[in-house]
């Protein structure tokens, strides 16, 4: 007669071994976790926030968090009561108000990282109509906070296809790179991409946007 036993087995860095019960416990443990915790979301500033001059809150303006135009704040929950959302940047934390920020609606979190890691979006706000967080509605969220996914038509090299003469400003790719946008495009006709860390101008003749799904 034979007998069949089912083991649970775990993947770990430098080897693949049989699971303990502690192994198990601190798997689930860390799964638990992890689907727990809040989500992330990304917002972008619309308007430079000074606390100490501006805050409604006179007594608490000390724990929220000052931020400049562009800026990119990360944000964890849902806002209060107040209309606040409870935010880091820059190595700060601290409230921020709704009405001032305006969210980047991208749920990849390489993306997520690539954003935090920019810090800012490198987008000239001048003569732009921006709408501040009134409303959890997508539609209302401006196309300066909205990142786009695009894949290069054509092979591009700065040095050789450049109309600029700056083209060290530029970014170089190959037909079939998958480029992230932040932005809209310039008076000239460029993008400002990211190509797996690297980041500078594309040329938006060069690209075709590619959806998310």
């Amino acid at each position: 007669m034979e007998t069949s036993l089912e083991l649970d087995v775990l993947i770990f860095p430098d080897e693949v071994r049989v699971a303990s019960p502690v192994d198990l416990l601190e798997w689930e443990l860390e799964t638990a976790s992890q689907l727990s915790r809040p989500s992330v979301r990304l917002f972008v500033a619309l308007y430079p926030y000074n606390p100490a001059a501006m805050s409604p809150n006179y007594d608490t303006a000390a724990e929220e968090l000052p931020f400049v135009p562009g800026q990119i704040i990360k944000v964890i929950g849902d806002k209060d009561s107040d209309g606040f959302y409870h935010g880091e940047s820059g190595g700060l934390s601290g409230y921020v108000p709704s009405n001032m920020v305006a969210e980047i609606p991208v749920d990849d979190d390489y993306l997520k990282h690539l954003l935090m890691q920019q810090g800012f979006l490198p987008v000239d706000h001048t003569g732009m109509s921006l709408t501040p967080d009134n409303t959890s509605d997508a539609g209302s969220i401006p196309d300066v906070a909205i990142v786009r996914r695009m894949v290069a038509l054509f092979d591009y090299d700065p040095w050789e296809s450049s109309p600029n003469v700056d083209s060290d400003a530029e970014l170089g790719f190959r037909s079939g790179d998958i480029i992230y946008v932040l932005g809209d495009m310039d008076q000239d006709g460029f993008y400002y991409g990211d190509l797996c860390g690297r980041r500078g101008l594309v040329p938006s003749n060069f690209l075709q946007p590619l959806p998310w799904d």
